[in-house]
Formats: structure tokens, sequence, C-alpha cells
């Protein structure tokens, strides 16, 4: 149901009978720093139906990037179970295309070589609205155009499980709303199950199923969003829900958000496939 106008969030077990694309049970994780360890996920249960698009809230430095690299296969728990499905691929705040490839190149980069691979990387490209790019070198295109062909490069891939590391981060705020329109698109037509982290609270309630707040190494609330799709971010229902959760993570209702913080470099690290 849609959480009513003002009423407080609670955390909810994400508990799916049935097929799971996504199973994390006693999620532990942490990481040594100067005075001893910093634990950042705190026995962290999670389960993403095949087909269920989930969006991970909460401040700088609570796990959320760990988490998805957990899932990516990037990084080991130190304690639980991570239960994932074999084709999985991660789109990054920054594209990471190779300056020496074309564009095609770049999409079917990893995958098995010949026409037909080469077919379904025009096809992903005529997907995001790249038909005419796909001879273009990445230093010619723009933000949007390059995360674009990121898109593409995951959709290829035909993932069960797509990750998204906030790739809307660094963009305008038009380009932004309009690479979540087409990610909403995409979305609807290839039903992977996703999971989105992010900072932006509109975004998240834009385009997911479900809105989860990790903090202090668990989640605090797991609410579904049950608003219809187009969602207007001005609506009754949306505006609601963007305030109760703008009040979990400590921005009062009746302050503006402050605009997140330029991120740090990513750590290097390859595609999951």
């Amino acid at each position: 149901m849609a959480q009513a106008p003002d009423a407080p969030l609670t955390a909810s077990a994400a508990s799916t009978p049935g097929r799971l694309a996504v199973r994390l049970r006693g999620i532990g994780k942490a990481y040594r720093v100067k005075d001893g360890e910093k634990r950042v996920l705190d026995g962290v249960d999670l389960d993403i139906r095949p087909g269920e698009f989930v969006a991970l809230l909460g401040p700088s430095g609570t796990g959320k990037t760990t988490l998805l690299r957990l899932l990516a296969g990037l990084e080991s728990a130190d304690t639980g179970t991570v239960l994932v499905p074999s084709r999985r691929t991660i789109v990054y705040q920054e594209p990471r295309l190779v300056p020496t490839m074309r564009v095609l190149p770049n999409v079917t980069l990893g995958q098995r070589r010949g026409a037909a691979t080469r077919e379904a990387g025009r096809t992903a490209l005529a997907e995001v609205g790249l038909a005419e790019h796909e001879r273009s070198w990445p230093a010619t295109l723009s933000g949007g155009e390059a995360q674009r062909t990121a898109l593409a490069r995951a959709l290829v891939r035909q993932p069960e499980l797509l990750l998204l590391d906030e790739p809307f981060a660094a963009l305008d705020a038009l380009t932004r709303l309009h690479m979540q329109d087409l990610v909403g698109d995409l979305y609807a037509r290839h039903r992977p199950a996703v999971l989105l982290v992010t900072h932006d609270v509109d975004e998240a309630v834009r385009l997911a199923d479900r809105v989860a707040v990790l903090r202090d190494g668990v989640f605090a609330v797991d609410v579904r969003v049950d608003l219809p799709r187009p969602r207007r971010t001005d609506a009754p229902a949306f505006i609601a829900l963007r305030r109760a959760l703008l009040a979990e993570l400590g921005v009062h209702a009746d302050e503006p958000a402050a605009p997140p913080a330029a991120p740090a470099p990513s750590r290097p690290a390859e595609e999951a496939s």
C-alpha cells in the first residue's frame, strides 16, 4: 500500500515467497581503519524478486556501495550468505568506456565475437537512442551519451540482475531526468531485477518498486512504492513518501535537501558479468 501522508515509515523484512533473484542472509562486512575496524554491514537480510526494482538510500559511508559490490562479486562478505544470478552487470557513476575503442566495440566488450554479437550491440544502442553513434569515439560523446553507452553495454549481456551505482550523479539536472526516464523504459521492457544505489530520494521514489534505507549497518526502512507509473513528483502520495524518507535520512520536511557532496573516485574494478 502507498504510505499515508505523514505516516512514519517502519522497517520491514523483505520476505518473498517463491523464486528470488537475490537472497542475502546475515551479511556482515567490516574494513580495517586506523583505530581498528569499521563495520558497514551488520547482519543484513535482503530479498529481491525477479523483475523487481529496489532503490537503496542512506548517508555516505553506510555501506550502500559495499552491498552492491557484494552482489556483483567484487567483494566478499565476512559473514552470511549471498545468492545471486550468474548473469549480472553494473552501471557505474562513470561510464568506464575504453577510449581507444569505438562505441559498438565498447558495448560488446567481453562478449563472443561475431555477427550475432554485433547485431545485439546495435539493437542495444538503438534502445538507448544511439543507433547513429556505433562508430563514434568515446571522447566525442556527451556525458549523457556516454552513460547511455554504458547502459547499452549492460543490456547486451541480458542480465537477470542489473546493479546501478549512482549512474546519474555526474550528469546535469535535465540530462539526469532524461536518463531516469530511459532507465524506467528499459526496465519496463526487459524486466531484470534491479538494485539502484542513489542519494536522490526523488529518483528512488520515481523509479523503484521498493525503497530501502541503510543505516548503522542494517535496513532501517524497506517500504513498497505503490504509486502508478509514470510517477508525478507533485502528486500528494509522492510528496508524502518523499517527506517520510527524507525524515529517515535526517532531513526535516520544511528544509530543502542539501545537494550531495562530490563523490570520491571509485576504486578500480572490472564490470561483473
